[in-house]
């Protein structure tokens, strides 16, 4: 969900008051593997199937205890929806757009780096 708090309040206490490091419509990208992306939405920790997490090769496989973002990503090939740590994740510093085909459909912009949410309508 797309939201205009951009703090993060964890299911244990340790994560009260924590804030995300990378907020809603931040280009980044990953420390290791070439892609880069736009977030649209946090968990305060891990919050995905324990399959996909035993899928992650155990020397890179990141803690759970921490905040994981969800990326309308692209690499050179194809563009995708990736969930990735924290810990693995940079500031882009490239400036160039992303060419996700839903970013538009949620963000406006770019503008100095990052994306703007737009208005979401109630029913």
């Amino acid at each position: 969900m797309l939201g205009t708090d951009h703090s993060i309040v964890g299911r244990r206490p340790e994560f009260a008051m924590r804030e995300a490091k990378f907020h809603i419509g931040a280009v980044v990208k990953h420390r290791i593997y070439p892609f880069r992306g736009v977030v649209f939405d946090v968990d305060p920790e891990f919050n995905n199937t324990e399959e996909w997490w035993e899928s992650i090769p155990e020397e890179v496989r990141p803690r759970k205890d921490q905040p994981f973002y969800h990326l309308l990503a692209e690499n050179d090939e194809t563009t995708y929806i990736a969930y990735v740590s924290e810990q693995n994740l940079l500031h882009d510093e490239t400036g160039q757009p992303c060419r996700h085909p839903q970013i538009g459909d949620l963000f406006e912009g770019p503008e100095d780096g990052r994306y703007t949410p737009k208005h979401v309508q109630q029913n």
